[in-house]
């Protein structure tokens, strides 16, 4: 195309090499309410003041991928950021992984009565695989957990991953924020049945619990590093009936196996708990462990590296989503 057919284009639109002027972008960091529109300035007043019905639409704008949607998605959540900072929010996030059939489910609505039961309120975040062949999924954790869904104060949000690797949806991150930013002060992460190198879970909550069943492997196992280097916490489930001894035998082998690993705080060594969703056996001293991780890392300043660290780790992860998603867009 000559430089006269590149003048003439500006004004003819029918011209096949014409290209539109960009919009003007406006600037996210100086972004009010008032920017936002009805419907989304709606959601946010309504997120702010602990309504489950804007949490659960502000969550599903944010997983929405129509280009309509997603710029209110980012002014939304500059918001929300924004809010958080101010109001100096402290949540305890808490991050569930494990093999398929280990209990997750069943774990989480046992802890998360009992966490209910001594005035928290919980949001869960169940993760499920999608369909590599259809791309759809049965987003069904929730029926595993029918007490908890009925309590006024514990939220329950299924979402599917999309084919997103490291066991969890690409945007749990900001689903997290979102259930803080509506009063939750307690949100558990549970990622899809997972193997020893998804551990993405691990760069968006303060503490990863690994739950396990009885016979997850041998010593060597817990020595393969990948997942059980990056958790805080091992819980042996189902650690009853006839399941006891060999229950007792997991935990004494991944004891061992932890001896050779550095633990990722010198302030926290990795503790295995021997407990069971379905009798209630060790629930007690599993809270009392996770509230004592929480003030001993809140003391030493622990928690506030890991969230800055975190921050640093998902602002890359977002720069290199949005860099795929522009290469898709323009067929680079």
């Amino acid at each position: 195309m000559t430089s006269a057919c590149k003048i003439r284009c500006s004004d003819y639109r029918g011209c096949h090499t014409a290209v539109p002027e960009p919009a003007a972008k406006q600037n996210l960091a100086q972004i009010t309410p008032d920017d936002l529109q009805p419907s989304t300035r709606h959601l946010y007043d309504n997120l702010l003041k602990g309504n489950r019905a804007a949490l659960a639409k502000s969550i599903t704008l944010v997983e929405s991928s129509l280009e309509e949607n997603v710029l209110e998605a980012r002014k939304l959540m500059t918001l929300v950021t924004q809010h958080a900072r101010n109001e100096r929010l402290k949540t305890f996030r808490i991050g569930l992984s494990g093999p398929p059939g280990a209990g997750k489910s069943t774990f989480i609505e046992a802890f998360g009565k009992m966490l209910t039961a001594r005035g928290n309120k919980v949001a869960v975040l169940a993760v499920d695989p999608s369909s590599a062949r259809r791309g759809g999924s049965l987003l069904g954790d929730q029926t595993r957990m029918t007490e908890l869904s009925r309590d006024p104060n514990a939220y329950i949000r299924p979402s599917p991953n999309r084919g997103h690797l490291g066991g969890v949806a690409r945007t749990t991150n900001e689903s997290i924020q979102l259930c803080e930013a509506c009063g939750y002060d307690t949100v558990l992460v549970e990622t899809v049945g997972v193997g020893q190198s998804e551990h993405m879970v691990a760069n968006m909550v303060d503490t990863l619990c690994l739950v396990l069943a009885p016979g997850a492997g041998d010593e060597l196992q817990g020595i393969k590093r990948g997942i059980v280097e990056q958790c805080d916490l091992v819980l042996v489930n189902k650690s009853d009936g006839d399941m006891k001894p060999v229950a007792r035998r997991t935990k004494a082998e991944y004891v061992s196996a932890l001896k050779f690993m550095q633990p990722k705080s010198a302030a926290w060594r990795t503790e295995v708990l021997l407990m069971s969703s379905k009798t209630g056996y060790g629930l007690e001293l599993v809270m009392d462990i996770l509230d004592e991780f929480n003030e001993t890392m809140s003391e030493n300043g622990e928690l506030d590296r890991r969230r800055a660290m975190q921050h640093k780790k998902w602002l890359w992860n977002y720069i290199h989503h949005r860099l795929l998603e522009v290469g898709k867009k323009f067929k680079v």
